[in-house]
């Protein structure tokens, strides 16, 4: 195989951004779309005029003219659309989160370690940010010394209610699963285990649904988060604030990491916290801080297409993956863990009861169904959805 056919299945928000790129693959091509919407396929072949145009998956999927689909639907399709790629054969790049549920999660890589020869990948494109690639560096390279604290407050997801309203499927337990734990977080909670390397154990929160748009799930959480090795997490999301914060400090034994607009500071000590804590004979021992501004390069504007070559280069040349599918569970099971003590108020350990998770969704689904209620959107946010399309 010398070309990957790319049949992009979801033409909505995302769908219309990875279509836009889709020309520039090196070693790709656009060969398929698929929408429940005939129209929005219809746009799409304006500028494709050659691509096939399908309203089901299924057909898609049983079609021959895909070698591999991205997938950008909404959030429940993920792991069905997913599972029934590779029972056709066919390598998979799926948008976030990689399902609703870890129980689902779960399922898609056993099924997927059954098609080794597949490739499997997500939409992560976090991970190509050049502050959270320093920010691993440094982690991984033993500079910050053990993780002893990580807080991220992540209020930057202000959202109104138009927005809500512009899909049925929004604000739903039914249509979406969840609020901004599975909308706006999955990036941050992906990094929340990425960047140091090891999942948390144990989790509690406070979780308030509808609190601040007429919606059945969560759009406000607190979290606190516990790490094997001792180490504290810290997590405060939210859609109804502004303006927001977009705040992570990552302490170590060597000082600590600050990353705050699009800047990465690192106040590093010139002796191990540790060793002063507990050797030092001054009852107020000041440690030597250097204050370093970690130079940063400019980020990717098109770090979606940046996942989409690395997926193509993956299937053509065997290159490593940014995100394997299989990763998707770790970001995903923080979340559930998350939702679950939030709504709960209880403590949740790791790895999670997936069954109890099914059951609580099924429970708030049937508490909760039917209390979004937001009006329709004007119609000029409806045409903003495909802007970045029009502008391709």
């Amino acid at each position: 195989m010398d070309q990957v056919r790319i049949g992009v299945i979801g033409l909505g928000n995302m769908g219309s951004v990875h279509v836009s790129y889709m020309d520039s693959i090196d070693g790709g091509a656009l060969s398929a779309v698929c929408d429940a919407n005939p129209a929005a396929a219809d746009r799409v072949a304006q500028r494709f005029p050659n691509v096939a145009k399908f309203t089901t998956y299924e057909a898609m999927l049983a079609s021959g003219t895909c070698d591999a689909i991205l997938i950008a639907t909404p959030h429940y399709q993920h792991p069905l659309i997913t599972d029934a790629a590779f029972a056709k054969n066919l390598h998979v790049l799926c948008e976030k989160p990689v399902a609703v549920r870890v129980s689902d999660a779960r399922k898609t890589n056993a099924l997927h370690a059954k098609h080794p020869n597949l490739k499997y990948a997500l939409m992560f494109q976090t991970r190509t940010n050049p502050l959270y690639l320093k920010i691993k560096q440094i982690i991984d390279d033993g500079e910050l010394g053990e993780i002893s604290r990580i807080t991220w407050i992540a209020t930057n997801w202000f959202r109104t209610w138009t927005y809500f309203a512009l899909g049925g499927w929004r604000g739903t337990w039914a249509g979406e699963g969840g609020g901004v734990l599975i909308n706006q977080n999955p990036h941050n909670l992906d990094l929340m285990q990425w960047l140091p390397g090891m999942m948390p154990e144990r989790i509690t929160a406070i979780a308030s649904l509808g609190k601040h748009h007429p919606i059945e799930v969560e759009d406000e959480l607190s979290a606190i988060l516990e790490y094997p090795n001792g180490a504290i997490g810290h997590f405060v999301t939210g859609t109804g604030e502004y303006p927001g914060t977009d705040r992570l400090e990552i302490a170590g034994d060597r000082g600590r990491l600050v990353c705050e607009r699009n800047t990465l500071k690192f106040y590093q000590t010139r002796k191990g916290v540790r060793e002063v804590r507990e050797r030092s004979k001054e009852a107020f021992a000041h440690i030597e801080t250097w204050e370093i501004d970690i130079p940063i390069p400019t980020a990717n504007p098109e770090s979606h297409k940046t996942v989409t070559q690395n997926f193509v280069n993956a299937i053509l040349k065997n290159e490593p993956l940014i995100a394997p599918g299989e990763d998707g569970v770790r970001g995903l099971e923080i979340g559930n863990a998350m939702l679950m003590a939030g709504v709960t108020r209880q403590a949740v350990t790791l790895p999670m009861d997936a069954a109890a998770f099914d059951e609580l969704l099924k429970d708030l689904e049937k508490k909760h169904g039917g209390k979004k209620k937001v009006a329709a959107p004007p119609v000029d946010a409806v045409v903003d959805m495909n802007a970045s399309f029009k502008k391709a």
